[in-house]
């Protein structure tokens, strides 16, 4: 369990401050996270990785040169926000065009992917190959759906080598895609992990069993065995790899054995003598093994075993230096930066609004506070939903970014901003603080709502509803859940359904908004029945049956709620 902290919701700040503070020959703090505090070559690729925290030395430890150029850090097990990400590529971009890599989670993919793309719009060319390492989160004729694990270290340094080799964007993003083709993991767990303030572990495993099959954010495993012994589980883990040796590979494999967070080394050494024998035994050349911790799960005990199949160009760029603050290859010589500047600020800008639009902020702000007030109240229930086949942050990831949302929307209420700007702010805010997919979601809600109330006048029930409609298609669009996945969109549909055919039928705001909650309600509901088909809960599917997705139960409490205050501002 942890331990140390102060304020759990101020822990992966914190840590990162002080992990810069450790470590200023290698890193400097810039908005989102870390870049290297060495001098890079003018016109090299810039390779940027990230995802949440808690998985030390994944990922700001892996930034230095022979690395990672910048690593976007997001509060614990929940992936950085667009905003974060953006402001590390700005920062770590060398003119060369940066390339992203990153473990395939629903957050990570969002938030990355809107990140690239604002790239691209400011004319900075950008790329990305998400790493698909773990042979039990998906079959491999879907091995594009498969998460990323320990194997973000191979097509990280294969990325980073060739970018320091010169080659340019289409080489790195080609050579990465290749290294991930050619990486496979298979972990396993003795107990789950604890995040700082929680009473209790993600999850649990019973005494004297295994969880098989498992990731790295605190998912309870596939499947469950008895503790085998040492040399069992070396048997477990390479059969398993062996069976997908990647087509063309000639025998060259680096075996990567990683723990987990508390798995002792000499318990993994202890288990690598026997995996040695067996990769040796089946014929292959084994080059370079590594025992250690490079992909964590915080306070995780268990382990997970990569093989990485070299060609000459992988094993080449293997060979490349690398130093960073938890991970050092060879000899590396390195100028440190004279100055650390960061993406400058923009100034902010109110735009002009009138006094009706004024009054409808007002109406936002406690719209806002009335959100902060349910999800506080729900915050256990929440994470315990979302515990069940997932990783249990929905709660506190909800919290985090409703209470950034007040504090933007307050601030924009006291500078005089009219309605749109308020919400947008609040937007702006939630998906920021929230990271992860339900905040990169409600982001998007929001900023749809926001547009359509303007910041002159008083909008309309129809503005209203077409924005929440707009809102619910930008969720699709981005997200790629329809219903029936078991996500939020379950009840965002309904309720949006709802919400247009009542103001469409003459209900005022305040009736047609309370039937539209209750259709979100009883959606949210049978979503008990549903099998996850998106996001981490997917490859935990059985286990989510018989019980609703959060993201939907928190869509419904929060519809439930804003009905309520828009009663009241009416009478």
């Amino acid at each position: 369990m942890t331990r140390l902290w102060n304020d759990p919701a101020e822990f992966a700040d914190e840590m990162i401050d002080g992990f810069v503070a450790a470590n200023g020959r290698y890193v400097r703090r810039v908005t989102g996270g870390v870049v290297r505090s060495t001098v890079s070559p003018a016109g090299q690729v810039a390779v940027v990785v990230g995802g949440g925290s808690g998985h030390y030395p994944a990922f700001g430890g892996l930034v230095g040169p022979g690395l990672a150029h910048g690593a976007a850090m997001g509060n614990l097990f929940a992936s950085p926000s667009t905003q974060q990400v953006h402001a590390v590529a700005k920062a770590a971009d060398l003119g060369g065009g940066v390339f992203f890599s990153y473990g395939n989670y629903a957050g990570d993919v969002l938030n990355f992917d809107a990140a690239q793309e604002r790239l691209r719009a400011e004319g900075v060319e950008a790329a990305t190959v998400t790493v698909t390492d773990d042979v039990m989160s998906a079959p491999l004729a879907e091995k594009h759906k498969r998460r990323g694990i320990a194997g973000d270290l191979t097509v990280f340094r294969a990325a980073a080598a060739a970018a320091e080799s010169g080659y340019d964007l289409a080489g790195v993003t080609a050579v990465a895609a290749k290294a991930n083709e050619r990486t496979r993991s298979f972990g396993v767990a003795f107990t789950g992990c604890q995040l700082p303030g929680a009473d209790t572990p993600l999850f649990t495993v019973p005494k004297g069993r295994m969880a098989i099959g498992l990731g790295i954010h605190g998912e309870p495993g596939i499947d469950e065995t008895d503790i085998p012994t040492a040399d069992e589980l070396a048997a477990l883990l390479v059969s398993r790899l062996l069976e997908e040796r990647p087509e063309g590979a000639d025998g060259r494999v680096i075996p990567i054995l990683n723990g987990l967070g508390s798995l002792k080394y000499e318990e993994m050494f202890v288990v690598y003598r026997r995996i040695h024998q067996l990769l040796e035994d089946a014929g292959l050349e084994v080059i370079d093994p590594h025992v250690g911790e490079f992909c964590t799960s915080f306070d995780m005990a268990g382990t997970s075993l990569t093989l990485y199949w070299l060609d000459d160009e992988l094993e080449r760029l293997w060979e490349h230096p690398v130093d960073t603050p938890a991970y050092r290859r060879g000899a590396v010589t390195a100028q440190q930066q004279t100055t650390a500047v960061d993406a400058a600020a923009e100034a902010v800008v109110i735009p002009e609004s009138d006094e009706a639009s004024h009054a409808v902020a007002q109406t936002v702000l406690a719209v806002v506070e009335t959100i902060v007030d349910t999800i506080d109240e729900n915050v256990d229930e929440l994470g315990r939903l979302d515990s069940v086949a997932g990783d249990g942050d929905h709660g506190i990831g909800m919290q985090r970014g409703s209470h950034a949302a007040l504090t933007a929307a307050r601030s924009a209420v006291d500078q005089g901003a009219g309605a749109r700007t308020t919400l947008e702010w609040a937007a702006d805010g939630w998906s920021d603080k929230a990271g992860g997919t339900s905040g990169a979601l409600w982001g998007v809600i929001l900023t749809k709502i926001a547009e359509k109330l303007g910041d002159t006048g008083a909008p309309t029930a129809a503005d209203v509803a077409a924005g929440v409609a707009a809102g619910a298609q930008g969720v699709t669009d981005y997200g790629k859940a329809e219903v029936g996945d078991k996500t939020l969109v379950d009840a965002l549909v309904p309720f949006t359904a709802t919400l247009t055919q009542s103001v469409n039928a003459g209900a005022s705001l305040p009736d047609a908004w309370a039937s539209a909650a209750d259709a979100a309600t009883r959606a949210a509901r049978l979503t008990a029945d549903l099998l996850p088909r998106m996001g981490r809960a997917r490859t935990h599917g059985e286990h989510a049956i018989g019980t609703p997705d959060p993201g939907a139960i928190s869509l419904a409490l929060i519809a439930t709620a804003i009905g309520t205050v828009l009663a009241e501002k009416e009478n």
